[in-house]
């Protein structure tokens, strides 16, 4: 890892580095919602991306829990706070993108699960 400063189990740390962006959607059969670059971030148009939370978090995943802690922590977290309209072809073309990435994203191409709610007593409060 080079010069890049290491975490307790020797994994680099990118907590300075790393950040997510989340967006909630409802999908909906509707070309007026369609937007055809999900690959390059999240939308940012009207009212989308208009209204985000803050906060500090932990990556996500299954093997993650309130007892083990990614390595990657901490990460910050913007999240839009409204549910938005987008239509299905949008996510098809997005999938569609992904396949055409020089490093391979078929791995990303399916849900995932998601991990337990962090308990209260270890949750940040800085939302």
């Amino acid at each position: 890892f080079g010069d890049q400063e290491q975490g307790n189990d020797g994994s680099p740390v990118l907590s300075s580095k790393v950040g997510v962006q989340g967006q909630v959607f409802t999908i909906v059969n509707d070309e007026s919602y369609y937007y055809p670059d999900l690959i390059r971030g999240w939308i940012q148009d009207g009212n989308y991306g208009s209204d985000i939370a803050r906060y500090t978090g932990s990556t996500t995943g299954t093997s993650r829990n309130n007892q083990v802690c990614s390595s990657y922590s901490p990460i910050t977290w913007q999240v839009d706070r409204k549910c938005h309209l987008i239509s299905a072809s949008s996510f098809d073309k997005m999938c569609a993108d992904m396949k055409q990435q020089r490093d391979d994203m078929s791995d990303d191409l399916y849900a995932h699960g998601a991990r337990e709610v962090v308990a209260n007593n270890i949750a940040g409060n800085n939302l």
